[in-house]
């Protein structure tokens, strides 16, 4: 018997569960594009695929004109990709940042790896927005990367940082490197990586001091 067909019906795309096809990608569920894809012809579509738009100069990535410099020197832009998906008659575009878990990939470790894995994004996010396949697990990420987005500054101890930069630094000592050796490949000097441990007691001390102020 002819499965039926059932792609242009948002809501029992929808209830399809897809549990079983999850696994987990930097603790959050994911569908891989190859499931999606395959669900949607057990559930009658006859044609599934999506393909890479390019810019003007023939890529696949595109970019923001504006140019960032971090503190170490290193550029990064926005990237992004973009996609044309087609199921059947329903054929639409998405475009998703190229990404590195919650942290967008910069020029210094942009992969084709990950641009492929920003349009397999795309295709599967796509897919739940527009045909409801996946749509509820999209949901709960969406739920999820907006509550870690909002911070609670207050929680932060800056004691507890300084804790974790010493144990790096001991861990990388216990590895046969002395504290000069970690200042030379910083490309610093030992006494500059003391006074930037230093800075931490330095910060606690101004919060301490302002929280001081704050309350009178």
């Amino acid at each position: 018997m002819e499965k039926e067909y059932i792609i242009n019906d948002f809501e029992k795309m929808r209830n399809i569960d897809v549990t079983p096809y999850l696994k987990k990608r930097d603790n959050i569920d994911y569908l891989n594009w190859a499931v999606v894809k395959d669900l949607l012809h057990k559930n009658g579509a006859k044609k599934v695929y999506f393909t890479p738009l390019t810019n003007e100069n023939g890529s696949s990535l595109f970019m923001s004109a504006q140019v960032f410099t971090d503190k170490d020197g290193k550029t990064n832009r926005c990237y992004e990709t973009r996609i044309k998906i087609v199921v059947d008659d329903i054929e639409f575009e998405m475009q998703s940042p190229v990404m590195n878990g919650a942290n967008p990939v910069k020029d210094n470790s942009m992969t084709q790896q990950r641009v492929w894995n920003s349009m397999c994004r795309s295709f599967v996010k796509g897919v739940a927005i527009h045909i409801g396949l996946g749509f509820d697990l999209w949901c709960k990420i969406e739920a999820k990367e907006s509550e870690e987005s909002i911070e609670d500054l207050s929680k932060h101890n800056i004691l507890k940082v300084a804790e974790r930069v010493k144990e790096k630094l001991t861990s990388i000592m216990q590895g046969g490197m002395t504290l000069e050796d970690i200042a030379e490949k910083l490309d610093i000097t030992s006494d500059e990586l003391k006074a930037y441990l230093s800075y931490f007691n330095t910060l606690n001390r101004l919060e301490k001091a302002l929280d001081k102020i704050d309350k009178k």
